[in-house]
C-alpha cells in the first residue's frame, strides 16, 4: 500500500500578526469611542465646576486610556523647555488624532485647544470644550474668540494649536497659518514649537481602526519670547515655528521602529 504523503505547510506568521493587530485595533477603536462618551459626559457634568480644572483631569485620563488601550509608545524629548513657564502656546503640526490624546495625555499643565466651532454641535463633547477653556473659532465673532483666548490664558491652561489647519497623513509639515503667532502676541505668552512624529502611522486620515502597536514621538523646542512685539510680527513669528517645528518632526519611514 502507497501512503500519500501530505505536507503541512507552517502557519505565516505574517498573516497571524497582522489579524491579531486588525483585531486588536477594532477593539481599541471601539473601547475608545467607549471612553470618549463615559468621559464626555462626565466632562459635561463638571465643566463648571472648580473653574473647568476637572475636566482637565478628566481629559488626561481619556487620552492616556485611547493611547494605552491601543499600545502606543509615546516618547517626549524637551520637556526641560517648559520648566519655569506658567502658561504658553504650543504650536504644532498635525497628523493624527493621536496627537490630540498623546499632547492632553502626556504634557505637562492643563492643556486647552484651538478647535473648529463644529464641534459645538457634537453631544455632551461640544458643550464640555465650550464651558471649560477650549477655544472654538467663529470666524464671525473674531472679539469673542478673543476675548475667551486672553481669559484662558489669565486662568493658567496652556493653548495649543495645530497651526496647519487640518490634518496631513503624508509625514511632511505643511504651511502655517499665523494663528497661533497671533494669538501668543496678543496674551505675551511665549510659543513653544512643538514636532509630532508617526502619528499618521497609527491613524491616518480616512482610517476606520487604529493601528496599534505602534509608537509617536514628540519633540518640544526652545521657547520663543512674544514680549514687546506687534501684530504685524506675527508673520516673522509663524516662520520661525514652521521651521522649528519641521526640523522636529522625523521621516515616516523611522516610524513604528522600537
Amino acid at each position: 500500500m502507497i501512503t500519500a504523503e501530505r505536507n503541512h505547510a507552517a502557519p505565516d506568521t505574517g498573516v497571524i500578526l497582522r489579524a491579531i493587530l486588525i483585531l486588536w485595533g477594532t477593539i481599541a477603536t471601539a473601547l475608545a469611542v467607549f471612553y470618549t462618551f463615559v468621559l464626555g459626559g462626565l466632562s459635561a457634568l463638571t465643566a463648571n465646576v472648580w473653574g473647568g480644572h476637572a475636566v482637565s483631569y478628566l481629559g488626561r485620563l481619556w487620552g492616556w486610556l485611547i493611547v494605552r488601550t491601543a499600545g502606543i509608545r509615546v516618547d517626549i524629548e524637551g520637556l526641560e523647555h517648559l520648566a519655569g513657564l506658567p502658561s504658553f502656546v504650543l504650536v504644532a503640526n498635525h497628523q493624527s488624532y493621536f496627537d490630540i490624546f498623546a499632547t492632553i495625555a502626556y504634557i505637562p499643565g492643563e492643556t486647552r485647544f484651538v478647535a473648529k466651532k463644529e464641534l459645538l454641535k457634537v453631544p455632551l463633547i461640544g458643550y464640555a470644550m465650550d464651558h471649560s477653556g477650549h477655544i472654538l473659532v467663529d470666524r464671525q465673532g473674531g472679539g469673542r474668540t478673543i476675548r475667551k483666548a486672553l481669559d484662558v490664558m489669565r486662568r493658567g491652561y496652556n493653548v495649543c494649536v495645530f497651526a496647519e489647519g487640518t490634518r496631513f497623513s503624508d509625514g511632511k509639515v505643511h504651511k502655517f497659518s499665523d494663528g497661533a503667532a497671533w494669538l501668543a502676541i496678543l496674551t505675551k505668552q511665549p510659543c513653544v514649537p512643538m514636532g509630532i512624529s508617526f502619528g499618521a502611522q497609527i491613524y491616518p486620515r480616512g482610517a476606520r481602526i487604529v493601528m496599534p502597536w505602534g509608537r509617536m514621538k514628540i519633540k518640544l523646542g526652545a521657547p520663543m519670547a512674544t514680549t514687546g512685539m506687534r501684530s504685524a510680527d506675527r508673520v516673522e513669528l509663524t516662520t520661525r515655528l514652521e521651521e522649528a517645528v519641521r526640523e522636529m518632526v522625523e521621516p515616516s519611514s523611522e516610524a513604528n521602529a522600537t
